[in-house]
């Protein structure tokens, strides 16, 4: 007697990804439509995953190319264009054979997948940490100042000790590690894929939390950037103490 269809889906949903081709072989003469959607489907989803990898594989162009050093650590940060809150880095060492599907630059991801690839990241890397300057620390040394204070705290509190650093588009000044720039790094590199997230989230859940403290404001939205609804709490409302008086100087 054969299976039913339900039965099938079971069977599908519960094998791994290396039997889903074993399976769709040996239903492929199935003649039943939901029989034949299943199959067709679980391809489908083989195909997307070959294609993930290749595109994983270019963004490891930079991880192949300095892979002479033991750890390799993505940089990137989060936060220097908001008008409140603090500007955070991330800095990540993976693993040289390191799987994180669907890594990519934090913008491009939803704010779910952002979370799911959080903790996968903070599960498999072999290092990973962040570093912040403070609303008031940006208007005392400028927020360029700011984001490279926060970079190195990120590096100094990391497990291991970096062998290279690669950056998204900025060389951090008073660093002794071999530092390499990459423009648009976070879409060309997982290690800085992996610090952009890192980053994106550590910041992201910070503002959630002032937004629990300070509701007027909206931050939980907007996460501190100049978003009109911002832009208006603080001239009906005033700063708050996590805004950055350079940044808000036209507003008030």
């Amino acid at each position: 007697m054969s299976k039913s269809i339900s039965e099938i889906k079971i069977e599908f949903e519960q094998a791994g990804e290396q039997q889903w081709e074993a399976l769709c072989q040996e239903y492929e003469t199935d003649s039943r439509t939901g029989v034949k959607n299943l199959t067709a489907r679980y391809r489908k989803k083989q195909q997307a995953l070959v294609q993930e990898r290749e595109r994983l594989e270019v963004m490891k162009t930079f991880e192949r190319k300095y892979a002479d050093y033991s750890f390799i650590c993505g940089i990137d940060e989060a936060g220097r264009g908001p008008l409140a809150g603090p500007v955070v880095a991330g800095a990540v060492i993976l693993p040289k054979d390191c799987e994180i599907l669907y890594l990519n630059d934090s913008k491009k991801l939803s704010a779910a997948k952002r979370e799911e690839l959080y903790d996968e990241i903070m599960e498999k890397a072999v290092a990973a940490a962040v570093g912040m300057a403070s609303p008031a620390r940006i208007d005392e040394i400028n927020i360029l100042q700011a984001t490279y204070e926060a970079m190195r705290e990120a590096i100094s509190k990391l497990a291991v000790e970096p062998g290279i650093l690669l950056n998204d588009a900025v060389t951090i000044p008073e660093m002794i590690i071999p530092q390499v720039p990459i423009i648009k790094g976070d879409a060309k590199s997982v290690s800085i894929a992996a610090a952009s997230i890192l980053a994106k989230v550590t910041r992201d859940r910070l503002m959630v939390e002032y937004d629990k403290v300070m509701p007027e404001y909206g931050f939980a939205g907007h996460k501190g950037y100049g978003s009109k609804e911002h832009i208006e709490a603080i001239k009906k409302y005033g700063p708050t103490p996590i805004h950055r008086k350079t940044f808000i100087k036209k507003f008030i």
